[in-house]
Parts: structure tokens; C-alpha cells; sequence
């Protein structure tokens, strides 16, 4: 809804590309420094705190950890007000020959930078509020950035000149709701401590020295997605906007899929790794990989497929035009040949942190990043936009390999029996999934009538039936769901 309601009001328009890359720069610190290294590295040694050293000593720990988030973060806050156009002439050096472009960008940056301080300090609320088995409620936070911009957009943006700098005031104030929602729920669990400066902790060392390791493995993905904001800013207006519509229906799955088989993996992988279980281990990588091959697949081809109604459906509305759809399917499918990779390097990387083995999955992720330029520059001549998109689904299906080349070759994982036949059902199953949706395409009205209720429904009963064709067809085959309920041995 938030992506549609962005797209029905400012399309893909040099506004929405300044927004875009304005709003990138502290989200992509956020995911290296708050839900990345940061949390990889505090939520281990909170537990630690919480289950050995009671309540008064993690209380302390807490309130010397926020202090010191808040100090740095205000720091790097204030810094990045002060040099928001260097800032913009290093990371979308394109908008510099386009002087409107350029000071429209710093002006949106400079009010969305502080968004890092109060994302992070929510994401700190998030991460306390999960070790004491409250997980709705971090679940339920980020909705109030998606609210905050579209009410921002339909109700207040008139009011704002050019309308685009309501967008960087709405995500700034979806920062503070996101902290402030938390709050009440920590004074429940008594955890609402006053921030303060305290460096003699010495959790708050601990959680330094680990960061230092984790940023390596967390950053370069977010260091590769920034040069490509580098390397689109000199392709035509528009480019960032339709490679961000692409990848918004690329997130879906990612989320849905490899946030969750994650988040299920790890802690399993941890305590059979921790048991000296080294079959067990094994066996639930290899139940992973099934499930993600299961799932992802058809999902790579069927986004590929309705990669034109989905576009229409979702964002063709107002200023968003039939060009914007052409070009914004061509990158959604370019995305789409990387999506098993995205979600299969979910799947193993855990497989290496249950290990407390950060120094691999960093190792893959530097060689990859090497790759991605490498592909960068063959491709975005030829492919503009696309060859960015494609460059970025090829390189996580290299990163896939690696690391599954590195389970193998440390033994860490061998592959269970029955691969090939397993293999030789999804693809008969895809085939005939893809041969079905094609075939409905072709007696399907035009997508461009009725309004987005009328192409929702529409757009559902053709994925019921794509997802009825391909587990009816698995089903055939002899494949049976209960094969893949697993229950750990411990």
C-alpha cells in the first residue's frame, strides 16, 4: 500500500529518485548497524545477561548500551546534516550535472538522516523485547512508517514544497513512532531504563569487539547496493525508481520465505551444533534447502511470468505511466533469475553462524561483491537498469554456491538421498504451472481495466490456480506434504 500510494502520486520521476536514494542512505546504515551487526553481536550477550547475571546488572547494561547508541548515532546524525551534499556527490554522483536534482536530494536527505538515531534505538527496543519472548509487538512497529508515509502523502503533502519533501518528514516521524510504540512494553518488563555513558562496562566492550567482526559480513551487501545507486544515477531519470518497484515485489518473497526459514534455522542449527548432533545439523540444512527449492522456485518463474500484471495491478495508478511498467517488469524479471540464490544464501549462511563462523559467509560475501562489479560494468551498458537488476541476482546465486561449496568442503553438510528425484518433480511441476499461467494470461482481459480491487481479484484467482496446478502435479508425482514436516531430535 505504501509502495502504490508513492507511485499513484509521484510515479518514476527525477522527485521519486531523489527521495529514493535520500532514503536509502540512513536505511542502509540502519540495516548494518541496527538489525545487522549490531543485533548480531548484543542479542547474544543480553541473553547472557538476562539468564546469568540478573536483573540489576542487565538493567545497567542496557542503559550503558543506549547511552552509547545515542552518542554515536547523534554524532553521526549531526555529521550527516552538516555534509549532506558531499554525501549526495559520492553516492549519486549522476545528479550533480542536474543542479534541481542535486539540491532537491541533499535538502531530502538532510531530513531523513536522523532517522538512523530513532530506527536504531527502536530496533535496540525490538531486540530486548524479543529475548523476553514478546515478538509481536517488534513485529507489529514497522507498520507505523508505512502509515506515517501514506498519510503523509494523501493528507499533508499539498502542503510541502515540492510535495516530495513530505515523504523524508514522514519517514523521519515513522522513526520516532516505531521507538515510542516500544516503550510502554519495556517498562512492563521493567527494562525502561535512562540512557548513560558508561564505558567501563564491560558487556558494552563485548559488544564493540564482536560489531567489529560482524560489519565486514553485514556491509559489503549494503556497500554493493549503494554502487549501484552510484552506477544508476547516471542512467536516465526514472532507472532508481523502477529498479526500487521491482525489488519491493522482489522483497515479498525474500521476506515471507528466507527471513523466516532463517529465523527457523538458526537457533536449531545453534543447538545441535552446541550438542555435537553433527547428523542432525546436516539434516536440517538439507531439510532447508528442500524447502527453499520448494517454495522458491515456482515463486522465481511465476514472478517472472506475471511479472506485467503484477506491475499494473500493484503501481500502475496516477502519475505511474505504461512506460514505467514496461520498465519496471524488465528489472522485476531481471530479479527474478536471482531470487532461489537471494533466499538459498539465507538458508546457508546460518549454517556457518550457529558455528560462530563469521570469517566465511564475509569471505563469500568480499568475492561476490568483486563479481557484482565485475557484472556491473559488462552489463549496464547493454541492459542500463536491467543489467544492474540482473547483476544483483546473479552475483547472490554465486554467493549461493560459494557457501554451499563451503559447507561441502569443510564437512560441515552432506546432501541426503533422493535429490534427483526431488529435483525431477519441481521441475515437471514448474513446466506445467508455467504452461497453465501462460495459457490463462491469454484469455485474461486487459489488465489496465477496472480499478485496483476489480485487477486484485483477478490477479489472486490466477495465482490460486498457478499454486493448485503445482502442488496438484506434485501430488502426482508421488510428493507428499508430510515429508517435510521435521521435528528436531533434542
Amino acid at each position: 500500500m505504501r509502495d502504490t500510494t508513492i507511485a499513484y502520486f509521484f510515479g518514476a520521476s527525477i522527485a521519486t529518485d531523489a527521495f529514493l536514494v535520500a532514503f536509502k542512505l540512513p536505511n542502509l546504515l540502519r540495516r548494518i548497524f541496527a538489525e545487522g551487526a549490531f543485533s548480531q553481536a548484543f542479542i547474544p550477550i543480553l541473553t547472557e545477561y538476562k539468564s546469568k547475571k540478573g536483573n540489576k546488572a542487565t538493567r545497567l547494561f542496557i542503559a550503558s548500551i543506549s547511552g552509547l547508541l545515542i552518542s554515536v548515532l547523534t554524532l553521526v546524525s549531526i555529521l550527516g546534516i552538516i555534509i549532506a551534499p558531499q554525501i549526495i556527490m559520492i553516492t549519486a554522483p549522476g545528479f550533480v550535472d542536474t543542479a534541481d536534482k542535486f539540491n532537491l536530494t541533499s535538502s531530502l536527505l538532510r531530513i531523513t538522516f536522523p532517522y538512523i538515531l530513532f530506527i536504531s534505538l527502536a530496533s535496540l527496543a525490538g531486540s530486548i523485547l524479543n529475548i523476553w519472548n514478546y515478538f509481536s509487538i517488534p513485529a507489529f512497529t514497522p507498520i507505523f512508517l508505512n502509515i506515517s508515509i501514506i498519510d503523509f502523502t494523501f493528507f499533508l503533502s499539498s502542503y510541502f514544497y515540492p510535495p516530495i519533501m513530505a515523504l523524508a518528514w514522514a519517514v523521519l516521524v515513522g522513526g520516532i513512532l516505531q521507538l515510542f510504540f516500544q516503550l510502554p512494553y519495556l517498562k512492563k518488563i521493567d527494562m525502561l531504563v535512562l540512557p548513560r555513558i558508561n564505558l567501563y562496562n564491560t558487556g558494552v566492550w563485548r559488544v564493540i569487539r564482536q560489531m567489529g567482526s560482524a560489519i565486514l559480513g553485514t556491509s559489503i551487501t549494503q556497500i554493493s547496493l549503494t554502487i549501484n545507486t552510484i552506477f544508476a544515477s547516471f542512467l536516465i531519470s526514472g532507472s532508481l525508481s523502477w529498479m526500487y518497484y521491482a525489488d519491493r515485489i522482489m522483497e515479498f518473497p525474500c521476506g515471507v520465505l528466507g527471513v523466516t526459514l532463517s529465523t527457523i534455522l538458526l537457533p536449531s542449527l545453534a543447538k545441535s551444533f552446541a550438542n555435537g548432533n553433527n547428523n542432525e545439523y546436516s539434516r536440517l540444512i538439507d531439510w532447508g534447502l528442500r524447502l527453499c527449492f520448494l517454495l522458491v522456485l515456482p515463486s522465481a518463474v511465476a514472478l517472472a511470468i506475471l511479472s506485467g500484471p503484477l506491475i499494473i495491478t500493484l503501481f500502475q495508478y496516477g502519475k505511474f505511466t505504461s512506460f514505467d511498467v514496461i520498465m519496471t517488469q524488465s528489472a522485476l524479471i531481471a530479479y527474478s533469475v536471482g531470487l532461489i540464490g537471494i533466499i538459498v544464501v539465507k538458508v546457508l549462511a546460518p549454517g556457518f553462524y550457529s558455528r560462530q563462523d563469521i570469517k566465511t559467509p564475509a569471505k563469500t560475501a568480499i568475492i561476490t561483491f568483486i563479481a557484482t562489479q565485475i557484472m556491473n560494468l559488462a552489463l549496464i551498458m547493454p541492459l542500463k537498469h536491467i543489467g544492474l537488476s540482473l547483476s544483483i541476482g546473479l552475483a547472490a546465486c554465486f554467493n549461493a554456491m560459494l557457501l554451499y561449496w563451503e559447507l561441502r568442503r569443510k564437512n560441515i553438510f552432506r546432501p541426503q538421498a533422493g535429490w534427483f528425484r526431488f529435483l525431477k518433480q519441481l521441475v515437471i511441476a514448474v513446466i506445467v504451472m508455467a504452461l497453465v499461467l501462460l495459457g490463462i494470461l491469454q484469455f485474461i482481459p486487459s489488465w489496465q481495466e477496472g480499478q485496483m480491487t476489480w485487477r486484485l481479484l483477478r490477479l489472486a484467482i490466477v495465482c490460486i490456480v498457478g499454486i493448485s496446478v503445482y502442488f496438484s502435479t506434485l501430488a502426482i508425482l508421488g510428493f507428499r506434504t508430510k515429508d517435510f514436516i521435521y521435528r528436531t531430535s533434542m
